[in-house]
């Protein structure tokens, strides 16, 4: 069975053959790979992915209405999780973001809605034949930083924005040869069918 060669972990596996480029439309799901790919920020997606639980635990399982009532004893409280990276810029940048989520869920009713617009509703199926030709920004990821970045989102540069991209669907960077390219590429219609409008 042949996968994307980043896939090599039992963690990584587990990720990439259940989630990675899997059309999200769940908001809940939405920030909590915002808040991931942040954290990853400098660091490998291993990383991230061996304290995921943790971040689960520590972050009100990513409520974001809970996130963003974050106060400074419950930041001091996360900077001494040893589950977390404790980097005080990230932590303060997923309370500001679950901040900004929050304001775009009341402007467009759901950040779904303003998240895909940037594709119009349809993931993009990129036809890669090795993972090394997949750019690590592009210029519709440059764009939906740009847009973040306005509305107070931290830790949402263009090559964080283009990971989150791939990880929840806009985008299907599975190699033409991974088993998962197809099965990614259905996904994406049927998620087109049911993604509310």
């Amino acid at each position: 069975m042949r996968r994307c060669s980043w896939a090599r972990s039992e963690l990584a596996i587990s990720h990439h053959d259940r989630e990675w480029g899997v059309p999200q439309h769940d908001d809940h799901i939405l920030f909590e790979f915002l808040i991931l790919e942040g954290a990853q920020a400098g660091l490998s997606w291993e990383t991230i992915l061996r304290k995921r639980e943790n971040y689960r635990k520590a972050f009100d399982v990513f409520n974001p209405a809970k996130v963003a009532k974050y106060d400074a004893r419950k930041t001091a409280k996360l900077l001494n999780d040893a589950g977390l990276i404790r980097n005080r810029l990230k932590i303060d940048a997923a309370i500001q973001n679950a901040q900004s989520f929050l304001l775009v869920q009341k402007e467009y009713g759901a950040f779904d809605v303003f998240l895909w617009e940037f594709v119009d509703g349809e993931p993009i199926q990129n036809r890669w034949s090795s993972t090394k030709r997949i750019p690590p920004r592009t210029a519709l990821s440059e764009l939906l930083s740009k847009d973040l970045r306005k509305r107070g989102f931290k830790f949402v540069g263009s090559t964080i924005c283009y990971a989150f991209m791939q990880a929840v669907g806009m985008v299907n960077d599975h190699t033409v040869d991974c088993f998962r390219y197809r099965q990614v590429k259905a996904l994406g219609k049927s998620a087109l069918r049911k993604a509310p409008r």
